[in-house]
């Protein structure tokens, strides 16, 4: 006859079939296997580990592994993923982001610590700094020349429409300043080198330019992204009044398409060919000669098939130069971009972030971006 630990084990695993119990309760990744016993919560191996750091909320043990009791069995049942997420998830502001599997560490543990630690989303005034419409504070940012990271002060007006950061903490001159309808921001702890490194772009003479930021604080620096975000939103509204917010939403801020090394040779196709770094970037390609520089060594627009961009494998017959052994070719209405990468498996998956946005029709916006790039001196 099962054991009480047996029959225990098999209801458990009989809860994760309960609607809402199939995905992870705070990335959404599937089939979690791990369980939150004070909480009431389903969620995968990743975040278990997250919610190991705030134990004194969430203690958690393995579906399959760990013995079970029939009280905490009772208590899972009794709450599960949905209950626990209508109560933590109330409040949610709609700009705020929501962390999936894909996510960086960073995100996916903020997000836990706000909804179960803070409890940010049961009382809006703790959503006072990402919510004011105007945020200031400190940030460590990378020199554009020298790579060195500096104290610089930063001011988010949503006002003013504005990101603007300051060279000297007294100075009455900003050192720059962002138009928020072109501001992105995106983590990106591998390339930056840390794990609360977030990248800012934005348009200055319709060129990206890139700054790299962090903070020691997490919270920190993930409110400052939601603030972002929220600024993105409020200027969205306004723009397109008729939009719903699923439509503005994936604009709010954007993950590259693809980042990564390629070669590329110049529009005589007789240079030899130079390894770059590239970043697609909605439909601008951008390459630069480092990861980190603050500017783009070179743009390519790269617009739908209706417009006649095409994406193909291998080089035009002829070509010399290049090191790397397998080639794309991107044609556009006007001329041919030649790159070479060093992997058959680089190829496959450039080649399919390529065909992604090229597929994709062209929006109003995207022909005017075109029409700047075919003027470009």
């Amino acid at each position: 006859m099962a054991s009480d630990q047996e029959k225990n084990r098999q209801r458990m695993k009989q809860l994760l079939g309960k609607p809402g119990n199939g995905n992870c309760a705070d990335c959404g990744a599937a089939d979690p296997e791990w369980a939150s016993y004070t909480l009431g919560v389903f969620v995968c191996h990743s975040c278990s580990g997250l919610h190991r750091n705030i134990a004194q909320i969430s203690k958690v043990k393995s579906v399959l592994l760990d013995p079970w009791s029939s009280s905490e069995v009772e208590f899972m049942d009794s709450v599960g993923n949905y209950a626990t997420k209508a109560k933590y998830e109330q409040m949610v502001p709609t700009f705020y982001y929501h962390p999936t599997y894909k996510d960086c560490t960073l995100l996916r543990e903020q997000w836990i610590r706000a909804k179960y630690e803070r409890g940010e989303f049961l009382c809006v005034e703790k959503q006072e700094p990402y919510s004011a419409g105007y945020r200031e504070g400190f940030l460590w940012k990378r020199g554009r020349d020298n790579g060195q990271y500096l104290s610089r002060k930063f001011i988010l007006s949503e006002r003013e429409g504005v990101l603007k950061y300051f060279n000297k903490h007294d100075a009455r001159e900003p050192k720059a300043i962002m138009n928020i309808n072109s501001v992105n921001a995106t983590f990106q702890p591998t390339k930056i080198g840390t794990a609360h490194g977030l990248q800012i772009t934005y348009l200055k003479d319709n060129s990206t330019r890139n700054i790299f930021v962090y903070h020691e604080d997490g919270k920190e620096m993930v409110d400052w992204f939601n603030a972002i975000r929220a600024a993105r939103f409020h200027y969205l509204q306004v723009a397109f009044p008729g939009a719903s917010n699923s439509d503005l939403l994936p604009k709010l801020t954007r993950n590259y398409i693809k980042e990564g090394y390629m070669e590329k040779t110049g529009p005589k196709h007789t240079e030899g060919f130079k390894k770059r770094w590239f970043t697609m970037d909605d439909r601008r390609l951008m390459y630069f000669k480092d990861p980190l520089d603050a500017y783009a060594r070179g743009e390519v627009f790269i617009g739908g098939k209706e417009s006649s961009y095409t994406v193909l494998a291998g080089l035009p017959p002829n070509i010399q130069g290049y090191h790397w052994q397998f080639g794309i070719t991107i044609v556009t209405p006007d001329r041919k971009f030649l790159f070479a990468c060093e992997t058959e498996e680089d190829q496959k998956n450039w080649m399919a972030a390529f065909q992604t946005v090229i597929n994709r029709p062209m929006l109003p916006q995207d022909f005017a971006v075109e029409a700047y790039f075919k003027h470009k001196p």
